[in-house]
């Protein structure tokens, strides 16, 4: 590619993307363009042999307006650029745009290129599917429910047993179980509860949940290992919460709660430590 027009445009491409410094680059669908281009073996049809060859496994449409619309050396360009054609742009926060605009009028359309800036916005909640088992029980020991839960908290697929106090049929007072789970371990689990419980019925329902990004760090407060859970909210900002089971032994409450905020802050200055200049120790 030789001619002026593709240098110019091969070096002010170049410009632009060495000053976006970009980490992605997306394109949405491109015009095909009909008819016929002059080239130095003749009339070829369009699109150009070469710009066909670039383009393969990128969308494409008629827009109905004829001529060449994506031209071998725009095509070349968008090859480089963009790893993944068929890759769908998440979330992101529009930050700026330009514009380029070409000499050729075209009926109906503006002749221009855009270019838009984004940056990622806060990262997407995660979503899932959860089986939910839920059912009461009133003809049960505590002393043997409570070995009952235990065990089914140990069976694969189980996420949470919760138990709570309700007041069932005849005034009764009852322990209502829910239990969270795989989808796929929904009947194994099911099964299990008929086996370790005195239910006579089961209700069960696939559900969906919405979990925030979260992670795990452990912080060293006065030679005590404390683990920490990060959790990252829509906003973008990160919350911590010290594991009460590393605390349990600090002594008494005091002692708890001056640790816990310790540990809670050591780690998000770890996850951020621009914040107030504190490095990691």
């Amino acid at each position: 590619v030789g001619a002026w027009d593709s240098i110019i445009d091969i070096v002010g491409a170049a410009h632009l993307i060495d000053t976006l410094k970009a980490d992605h680059w997306s394109i949405s669908a491109l015009p095909s363009g009909s008819g016929r281009v002059a080239s130095a073996h003749g009339l070829l049809p369009i699109p150009a042999p070469a710009t066909v060859l670039l383009l393969q496994g990128f969308p494409v449409f008629d827009d109905g307006i004829a001529g060449e619309r994506v031209t071998p050396t725009g095509a070349a360009i968008v090859r480089y650029l963009v790893r993944d054609a068929a890759g769908r742009m998440e979330a992101s926060t529009l930050m700026c745009t330009g514009t380029g605009f070409g000499t050729r009028i075209m009926p109906g359309i503006s002749n221009i290129l855009r270019v838009i800036a984004f940056e990622p916005a806060a990262p997407a909640m995660n979503e899932e599917s959860l089986a939910v088992i839920e059912f009461e029980i009133d003809d049960q020991t505590p002393e043997d429910l409570a070995l009952a839960l235990e065990r089914l908290r140990q069976l694969p697929g189980v996420r949470d047993v919760l138990q709570m106090a309700a007041c069932g049929k005849k005034g009764r007072t009852v322990s209502s179980i829910r239990i969270l789970a795989d989808p796929g371990a929904m009947a194994g689990v099911t099964h299990a509860c008929f086996m370790e419980t005195t239910t006579l019925g089961i209700r069960t329902a696939v559900t969906r949940r919405i979990s925030l990004e979260r992670s795990h760090a452990a912080a060293d407060v006065d030679g005590r290992a404390i683990g920490v859970k990060l959790a990252r909210r829509p906003d973008g900002s990160i919350t911590a919460k010290a594991e009460a089971d590393d605390l349990q032994r600090a002594g008494d409450r005091h002692t708890r709660e001056t640790l816990k905020l310790q540990a809670e802050q050591k780690a998000l200055r770890r996850k951020h430590p621009d914040q107030d200049g504190d490095a990691d120790e």
